[in-house]
């Protein structure tokens, strides 16, 4: 380096000194991000050579807080973080002040003694259970690789420790985050479920390492020399980064599909092996584990100031008491002392204001009954049993899905009776979400599907209580409107009513439940799909052309484009997804179908088939963008490995080969025969299909239909039976997962007719309809094209309006060229460390364009049970119900009817912006709307600008709220939401009676229940069943989860869980009303009893110099709040029912009382009842 240096002598010394500090700062900084994991069965010569880094965890499971001898110093020095306690603690150290003392010292002890032990006792029970689940799971047994015997033997779980190898089998669990070298699979895959982690029953895939599928022999770990470079633990489910360097200096990466977590279990695959990365608390899945959830409840937060403001009054009580008695002993002198004023010790008495003082100890000890002792304790005990009878509630159970309600959080149930806002998703919580397919349109030709509605019918009853809607109409006001896309529409909706309610019979939902118990997303209504015949005789059709082309070797250009959409249209449907497919003779087993590959290399596509080093993997449905990880394993010959220099070496030998072209007839097939092989159908029972989300299976159960099946999925591959063709085996090149950024997913792979390289996807019309290739009008085919758009269009709009989920298909046909393009950019994204999500986000969308409309299908999404007169009953109660949805506005607002959130004779408010300015005047446009047609209310404003407040939080005319609804789309909700119109935006919803956000994403979610929550200061509750809810769920002060079937997401960041919507009626207006009523006048009448103990001592001192004299012996005074009048408080908080649960039910309005604070301990009531004992005392005086 010091040769190549320009300038003086010093400057070849100086400045490689100065990059080698560069360089160490750098290397400590990445190795603070990073942990290195070597194999454990390096020899001890070997690991001398080791550098020296942080002791990493152990696997064993610890959660308990406690040991023998740390349990009690530490307990007591978390009761005493209560301040309470330190207070009763003082006052019973103060009383062994012989000046001042009031009580026997010991005696004085016993209250606080008992209810510190007490809550040690309870703490004490919660840790032993906490040590006995830890060593049931510690002491769970796995196959762990020893070096001595060189082979695996049994071991505790307790004794993996991060570099072992551990060998799995079918149906164990994973005992600790492992990085997957080995699998049974001739693909290197292994299938795990994910139920312990996030409740999902499908199962999901993973791939081993790219290197090791490479082995020609069986694994060996005392061969493993390798080095794994890989990010800090962190809870991040989603992501895995990392390397694993090898002994040649070559590196691999590493990604999520690569690592099974702790807690899964292994499905699928007989045997897999792989090193321990994560072990212990260091793992993904404890670190997730954040334990029970702890909120304070708005009754304790003001229980609290109640503390504080009794506080305040014992110290003007024991202020004015030792005044007093200043006084008394002044008026006496220093010669004419009472007889019964007894000198000290030395024979002097005590001056006034010693003696003040002292008094001001002694009432303070005897006053201390003001502040009640066991208040904590009781309210603790209460909690735990207002939560075990409401498990015991037998309407709360779902027998369909055999769950009930879960009490996630033990110290808020009083704020169920106080809440004002709740928040809701739709789809699986208002609805079943159970997606059945109903209608599509394929190149521009619409199929009603009338038999399959006839089906559908069965499982629903006929609703005869609802009635056709007349239809209505009516506006605010002619100026409202501003253009065509961005207005305020104040109509009245009319339409006919339409069910969407599943209310079939419990015979029938048993049924249902049995037949789908093994398989998500499988129940009969969802997957036995009647076909339209006129779309049948198509597929047929299309079928029996392709196979008299094939065996005549014509083109297959000679189909019909309009043949050629309807086969790409279900080949779409088929394969444009992440379904596993599973025999039903060995549930959860994977079908094995694959078809060789064994052609030479003598294609452009060929070779980056088997040279490319990677490619994208299927992502989860999650809305997270690393979902585009890549991690996909590779053919076991000809493997190339990623490594430094891997990526341009390969782009340099495919930009040589693009000179070559593929040999293919002119008939249009490819002539490599191998691609495609005819199959039969399964030999015996029906395939299943294990989706991650209900809409996949749908469309996939739709095909299949039409006899277009899933019959195979491998990694690389997927097998679909086609009439007449028997079985194709497509090649899959990347998954390009679905996240809620792009609203779609798509799927690269090689037609095994064509050899073409097709690109299909499926997603949003919002978004499909925008990435289409541009049509001329001057061409025909352009005008063919434009009028089919305009078709489905129109299509997608009437399937929105009949409340239809709507999705569109789309297919591009790329070149090599383009291809080879796009791997070029795509391979430098997935090789890169930083940003790398972002880099696959855009090489996404470079391939997702100039797409090519092969038609929308439209799934029903029926509303569950009791769901509108859940709704009609909360809001009669005085709830304000919001609905936030990613649904398309027309869908929305057509399941808004039928669930009755918004009524037919109300007026609607719509607001649909293209910017923060015209969100603004719309925004300005409705309020002033409101203000002049409901002149009884005034907007307050300040200088312009809006002023919201919770007084009062229901605004004085109920006419306001009972006449308008709002209904909002996403992007002016974004616009909505910004600092400078959330005022605005919220005080025109909070004069509307529902509101509905469609198109909103979960952030956004959260964002409005926050805006709600802080601005507004109203108790608020947020409900939903999908991992999109979570946000939502933990920003509201009540989480309510549903135990849908897209997993345990929302229940596990939830406070209280139910299984079906219709429980939140009776979770809300009878459990809430009692929980809160019960503890509320439990509160109120502890402060209130104890009040008037005190204020019969404290009367007494006028008549005993205020001496600190009780005429009450010490014993009750001391017990009088722990044993004398707790019993009754516990009994009432626990049973007490001041309304029947039917009449709660029957009169909603009478949960408005909990939301008013009728029963708090305010001011007011404190002096009403304060006031009680004295309001008889003159007509008892009165002579009889």
């Amino acid at each position: 380096m010091s040769q190549g240096t320009a300038g003086g002598e010093g400057a070849p010394q100086v400045l490689p000194e100065g990059k080698e500090r560069q360089r160490k700062r750098r290397r400590r900084k990445k190795e603070s991000k990073t942990r290195l994991v070597r194999s454990s069965l390096l020899l001890p010569e070997a690991e001398t050579e080791k550098p020296k880094k942080t002791v990493l965890a152990c696997n064993r499971l610890k959660t308990t807080k406690y040991t023998a001898l740390s349990f009690l110093p530490k307990n007591l020095f978390e009761q005493f973080h209560r301040l309470a306690n330190v207070y009763f603690v003082f006052i019973a150290l103060l009383n062994f002040v012989p000046a001042v003392n009031a009580f026997q010292p010991e005696l004085a002890l016993a209250p606080v003694l008992f209810i510190l032990a007490v809550t040690a006792i309870k703490d004490l029970w919660e840790d032993y259970s906490r040590y006995r689940s830890d060593q049931e799971i510690n002491h769970m047994e796995c196959l762990v690789y020893n070096r001595n015997e060189k082979k695996y033997i049994s071991r505790y779980w307790k004794e993996v420790k991060v570099g072992d190898f551990v060998q799995l089998r079918c149906n164990e669990i994973i005992p600790a985050d492992i990085l997957l070298l080995s699998s049974s699979d001739p693909d290197g895959l292994c299938h795990i479920e994910t139920a312990n982690l996030d409740g999902e029953t499908n199962l999901k895939q993973r791939q081993v390492v790219r290197r090791f599928l490479e082995l020609d022999s069986e694994f060996d770990p005392l061969k493993f020399t390798s080095v794994i470079e890989c990010e800090k633990p962190n809870n991040d489910l989603s992501r895995f980064r990392g390397y694993i360097i090898h002994k040649n200096g070559k590196k691999d990466g590493l990604f999520k599909d690569n690592l099974l977590l702790r807690g899964c279990t292994i499905r699928n695959t007989e045997e897999v092996a792989g090193i321990v990365i994560y072990a212990g608390h260091e793992t993904k899945a404890l670190l997730n584990n954040n334990g029970p959830r702890y909120k304070r409840s708005k009754l304790e937060r003001q229980m609290n100031a109640d503390v504080l403001w009794c506080v305040l009054i014992l110290l003007i009580m024991c202020l004015f008491s030792a005044i007093g008695h200043g006084l008394w002993v002044w008026q006496y002198g220093e010669k004419k002392k009472p007889i019964f004023d007894v000198p000290g010790a030395d024979g002097k008495y005590l001056s006034p204001v010693l003696a003040s003082l002292y008094l001001f100890l002694t009432v303070i000890i005897v006053f201390q009954v003001l502040i009640p002792i066991s208040l904590y304790v009781s309210i603790e005990i209460v909690k735990i049993c207002q939560v075990y009878f409401i498990h015991q509630d037998k309407d709360l159970y779902d027998e369909e899905t055999d769950s009930q309600l879960q009490c996630r959080a033990l110290n808020i149930t009083e704020d169920l009776g106080q809440v004002q806002f709740i928040f809701s998703d739709k789809t699986g919580t208002l609805t079943e979400n159970k997606m059945v397919f109903r209608r599509c349109t394929v190149s521009g030709t619409e199929y009603s599907h009338d038999d399959n509605a006839k089906r559908l019918a069965m499982y629903q009853e006929p609703d005869s209580e609802e009635d056709e809607a007349a239809p209505k109409g009516g506006t605010l006001s002619q100026r409202d409107s501003i253009c065509s896309h961005q207005s305020i529409k104040v109509i009245h909706r009319s339409q006919s009513t339409k069910t969407h309610r599943r209310t079939g019979s419990r015979a029938e939902a048993k049924r249902a439940s049995i037949l789908s118990k093994h398989t998500a997303f499988s129940s009969p209504m969802e997957k036995d799909i009647t076909p339209d015949p006129r779309l049948l005789e198509k597929v047929n059709e299309c079928a029996k052309h392709l196979e008299v082309m094939r065996s005549h070797e014509q083109p297959l250009s000679h189909l019909s484009p309009e043949l050629c959409d309807v086969f790409d249209f279900f080949i779409a449907l088929t394969i444009c997804n992440t379904v596993v497919v599973t025999a039903p003779n060995q549930p959860r087993q994977k079908v094995r179908d694959r078809f060789e590959l064994k052609s030479p290399v003598k294609t452009i596509e060929d070779f980056i088939r088997r040279f490319a080093p990677s490619r994208l993997t299927s992502g989860s449905n999650s809305s997270s963008s690393s979902s585009l990880a890549t991690s996909k394993s590779m053919h076991r010959f000809g493997l190339s490995v990623l490594s430094s220099t891997s990526t341009e070496s390969t782009l340099i030998k495919l930009d040589e080969k693009l000179a070559y072209s593929v040999q293919i007839n002119n008939n249009g097939y490819s002539s490599q025969q191998g691609r495609t092989a005819v199959g039969s159908a399964p030999e015996e029972g029906e395939l299943r299909y294990e989706a991650e989300s209900p809409d996949e299976a749908a469309l996939v159960y739709a095909a299949r239909a039409y006899n277009c099946s899933l019959v195979g999925r491998l990694s690389d591959q997927v097998s679909v039976e086609l009439p007449h063709l028997g079985t194709l085996s497509f090649e899959v090149l990347h998954t390009l997962g679905f996240d809620s950024v792009r609203k779609r997913m798509s799927v690269v792979v090689r037609h095994p007719l064509t050899d073409e390289i097709n690109v299909y996807t499926k997603g949003a019309d919002s978004v499909i309809m925008d990435l289409l290739l541009p049509c001329s009008s001057d061409d025909p085919r352009g005008k063919h094209q434009k009028k089919i758009r305009s078709k489905t269009q129109n299509y997608l709009n009437l399937y929105a309006v009949d409340g239809l989920r709507t999705l569109c298909i789309a297919k591009r046909v790329l070149s090599k060229e383009e291809y080879a393009c796009w791997l070029k950019t795509h391979l430098e994204a997935e090789s890169s460390i930083e940003n790398r999500e972002e880099l696959l986000f855009q090489s996404a969308l470079r391939i997702e364009k100039n797409l090519h409309l092969l038609g929308a299908t439209g799934i029903e999404d029926r509303l569950q049970d009791g769901v509108p007169e859940t709704i009609a009953n909360l809001r009669k109660a005085g709830l304000q119900i919001w609905v936030l949805t990613g649904d398309k506005q027309e869908t929305a607002v057509n399941i808004a009817y039928a669930c009755k959130l918004l009524d037919h004779d109300e007026e609607i408010i719509t607001l649909n912006a293209e910017s923060p300015e015209t969100c603004a005047v719309l925004l300005e446009q409705c309020l002033q709307c409101v203000e002049s047609k409901f002149s009884n209310n005034t907007i307050d404003e300040a200088t312009g600008n809006m002023t919201v407040g919770f007084t009062p939080l229901y605004p004085p005319s109920a006419s306001v709220l009972s006449s308008l609804g709002l209904v909002i789309d996403g992007r002016t909700l974004a616009y909505a939401l910004e600092p400078t119109l959330e005022d605005k935006f919220l005080a025109l919803a909070k004069r509307c009676r529902s509101v509905l956000c469609c198109r909103s994403t979960p952030l956004q979610k959260s964002m409005v229940v926050k805006l709600v929550r802080d601005k507004l200061k109203a108790m608020t509750l947020a409900i939903g069943d999908g991992a999109n809810d979570v946000s939502m769920i933990q920003v509201a002060d009540v989480g309510v989860g549903i135990s849908g079937q897209e997993g345990m997401q929302a229940v596990m960041a939830s406070d209280f869980a139910i299984p079906r919507f219709r429980h939140l009626e009776k979770l809300l207006l009878v459990h809430g009303h009692w929980c809160y009523s019960r503890l509320a006048n439990m509160v109120l009448y502890f402060f209130y009893k104890n009040a008037m103990f005190v204020a019969l001592l404290f009367w007494y001192q006028f008549y005993c110099g205020f001496s600190g004299s009780s005429m009450i012996d010490q014993w009750y005074l001391i017990f009088f709040n722990l044993l004398f009048s707790s019993l009754p408080q516990l009994i009432t908080g626990v049973l007490d029912k001041d309304v029947p649960a039917e009449v709660l039910i029957a009169v909603p309005q009478l949960y408005k009382s909990g939301q008013n604070m009728e029963v708090q301990c305010t001011v007011g009531n404190y002096a009403a009842w304060q006031n009680y004992p004295y309001r008889d005392i003159p007509s008892k005086e009165k002579p009889s």
